[in-house]
């Protein structure tokens, strides 16, 4: 099968390969997936020389003919971006489908139209509840207990109606994700108010976790590996405004609190407990569990993910332990699980972020972001700005490490198959 662009067919190809780009990009794939993803499809029905060009809202593909005829540019647009793994695994299924079986267009565009149409692998209230249970977890990995963890559930799942009520309104975002977070703090509050005999400020924790960005910051650091620059940037935007808008939604309750009375200190901030005991592996577990749940990951691909929390979690714990630093702790777990996520998911033929993105989970610097905000509200500037400095270093170790793992086994997968992926590797030398 070849096609032009100046065919009907050729037409139906290009239409094809952006709505393909259009599902893997909101569905949570990195820039350069994408891109290469489209142009196996088009070399799949003989469209040669097609450029792809990607961004975080908008897709195109150009095709420029080698025998004189004229080019053609199509667009789409990128509307909205909802993770769905099940979705994901599909998309990429097909197009290996259709690089190594040759299907017809029909057949094709058929096979999408069922990815699109088809009934997601959860109902949505699941899919609400594991939100909640991602804070649950949360709170009961860095030391709470029952009463904590179900405080945790309780406002995460008030705090994603809330959110969802202004969503049905037509209201932006981020006032959505920033009142989501108040009511974690809310509760906290609350619970230090009636003088409960709980780590109540784990409740917060447990809440920021569930709404911190893990997804969009390994996708945008990948990118900046890649090269893909104006994208990674627009990522490290979105995960700014998503941050930005969990601050203002915890920092607005915290000096609220404060200004009222409520004896909140930096005493209140639990940390994680760096032991490999029951509870804290427990929590490790349940959080990359119910994670994968959220991002609606199928049943088959839950274990791995899962196995994916304790091991990041155990590997971190075991070196803070022989003395590392916490940043160098977090990078080299990180590393680990993105080595052995992309093995695993290399052997079951299904992306890598399926895997890699749930297992981060444990890591993620809610109680250092929780803390520098609570700083910050009751006056100690220097040192909440310090805090948040650390959180944001363990988020971009985080990111780092998922992607050198990721790099260490495409590195050993031989010159060859790493050019045929990656090309512009070996465009420059960075000058």
């Amino acid at each position: 099968m070849t096609y032009t662009a100046s065919d009907a067919d050729g037409h139906r190809a290009m239409a094809l390969a952006l709505r393909v780009g259009e599902l893997l990009l909101g569905s949570g794939e990195a820039t350069e997936n994408v891109g290469g993803a489209m142009r196996r499809i088009l070399e799949a029905y003989g469209m040669r020389h097609v450029e792809a060009d990607v961004n975080l809202s908008a897709i195109t593909l150009s095709h420029v003919p080698d025998d004189g005829r004229a080019a053609t540019t199509a667009e789409r647009r990128v509307r909205r971006r909802q993770p769905d793994y099940d979705r994901l695994i599909a998309v990429h299924t097909l197009v290996g489908e259709i690089a190594s079986q040759g299907l017809s267009l029909g057949e094709t565009q058929e096979r999408l139209r069922e990815i699109t149409r088809r009934v997601k692998v959860y109902p949505d209230w699941l899919a609400v509840t594991a939100l909640a249970l991602i804070s649950a977890s949360a709170a009961v990995l860095i030391g709470g207990g029952p009463i904590v963890a179900a405080a945790a559930f309780v406002a995460t799942v008030a705090g994603d109606r809330a959110g969802a009520w202004l969503a049905r309104r037509g209201v932006p975002e981020f006032f959505q994700t920033a009142l989501a977070a108040s009511f974690g703090a809310l509760v906290a509050v609350l619970l230090i108010w009636q003088d409960v005999a709980v780590q109540a400020s784990a409740v917060v924790v447990g809440a920021v976790i569930a709404l911190l960005p893990g997804r969009p910051l390994v996708a945008a650091v990948q990118d900046g590996i890649a090269g893909e620059y104006v994208t990674a940037t627009a990522r490290l935007t979105e995960i700014i405004f998503i941050v930005s808008a969990v601050i203002s939604g915890i920092g607005s309750m915290l000096t609220l609190a404060v200004s009222l009375g409520v004896r909140i200190t930096v005493d209140n901030v639990p940390a994680a407990p760096l032991t490999l005991a029951p509870p804290q592996l427990a929590g490790a577990i349940g959080v990359s569990l119910t994670f994968a749940v959220a991002l609606l990951v199928p049943p088959r691909h839950l274990l791995p993910g899962a196995i994916g929390g304790g091991l990041i979690w155990t590997t971190f714990v075991l070196l803070v332990w022989n003395g590392a630093p916490a940043v160098v702790a977090t990078a080299l777990a990180s590393a680990v699980i993105g080595l052995a996520g992309t093995a695993y998911a290399r052997l079951v033929r299904v992306p890598a972020t399926v895997f890699v993105i749930p297992a981060i989970g444990p890591l993620l610097p809610g109680s250092a972001l929780y803390r520098g905000l609570l700083e910050l509200s009751i006056g100690e500037l220097s040192v909440g700005t310090l805090h948040l400095i650390e959180a944001l270093s363990l988020a971009l170790g985080i990111g780092a490490g998922v992607i050198v793992g990721a790099e260490m086994f495409r590195a050993f997968l031989g010159r060859d198959l790493a050019r045929r992926i990656r090309p512009a590797s070996r465009r420059t030398r960075g000058y």
